[in-house]
């Protein structure tokens, strides 16, 4: 039986999440009543109403912000991660000035909200690394990790690395980890890209990262490696029920998160369909 969490009354519920990648079109309080309805224990800060710069939205401003909390604690449900764009790849100094700034603006920003994760990358989409990443490219990120990870112990907050674009294999995100040195950085398991990027097994991957796992990311797909479509959870080729039985059988006590690419995919399901279609799967897997 998974862990199931009580935040708020005596109903318990599994630990599921999802991404407000999915829904950029939803407000606050529509985000937060769909969550609590449809059996959600956490919802992970991918922007809001189309803004990706979290610090800088309304909701939490400082003048603004507790009120935010109170109404996240009212519908029973936590922040189970703030995800930042911050992208531990540049070399340039000034660039990287900015990164670094970048994800301790957003590690300030889930100390205030309670958030135990920032996500960070390690390489953006259109960094022009090779998939393989090379010593020079692994030393930064590493560093990089290192110092946000220094700023955010003291914080409560641990840095969370996610296995996406040339960090996809375990052997890289193992080398990172290691060299990073930090008991505040760890990584977000995005399930799918390591299987569809990557072609590993759920089993080996968390066998190989499992120690560092404290987030994850599911979701379906179809085709092949570089030309996927995302579909609804169940339905495509991703063997999640054996993501989550993996993570399962190493007594992983994270949230299974939702990342619905909506934002990125606008002819993607709309949320109020793939979001309750996933806590339905989920569920079944987790019970």
């Amino acid at each position: 039986m998974a862990a199931a969490f009580a935040p708020a009354g005596d109903t318990a519920r599994l630990p599921i999440a999802f991404s407000t990648l999915g829904c950029p079109a939803w407000d606050l309080q529509k985000i937060l009543t769909f969550a609590e309805q449809h059996g959600f224990a956490a919802v992970e800060f991918r922007g809001l109403e189309g803004n990706l710069d979290l610090p800088s939205h309304p909701a939490f401003v400082a003048e603004r912000i507790a009120q935010t909390k109170r109404e996240i604690l009212s519908h029973g449900l936590r922040v189970a991660c703030v995800s930042s764009s911050a992208s531990l790849h540049e070399s340039d100094p000034e660039k990287r000035s900015k990164v670094l700034a970048d994800g301790r603006r957003f590690i300030d920003l889930a100390s205030t909200l309670d958030a135990p994760y920032v996500r960070v990358f390690g390489c953006s989409p259109d960094s022009g690394h090779p998939i393989t990443p090379g010593e020079d490219l692994k030393a930064r990120v590493a560093a990089g990790l290192h110092e946000l990870g220094e700023y955010a112990g003291p914080r409560k907050v641990t840095v969370i690395i996610e296995s996406h674009d040339d960090f996809t294999s375990s052997a890289a995100l193992a080398d990172v980890l290691h060299r990073a040195d930090s008991k505040s950085v760890a990584l977000l398991w995005d399930a799918h890209h390591t299987f569809a990027a990557s072609n590993e097994d759920p089993k080996f991957t968390v066998r190989q990262l499992g120690q560092w796992i404290r987030h994850t990311h599911l979701k379906d797909s179809v085709g092949k490696s570089g030309d996927r479509k995302y579909v609804l959870t169940g339905r495509g080729s991703v063997p999640i029920k054996e993501q989550v039985e993996a993570l399962r059988a190493i007594g992983y006590k994270g949230f299974y998160c939702f990342e619905w690419e909506k934002v990125w995919h606008p002819d993607l399901e709309d949320p109020e369909i793939a979001f309750a279609d996933y806590a339905r799967a989920v569920k079944d897997y987790l019970r």
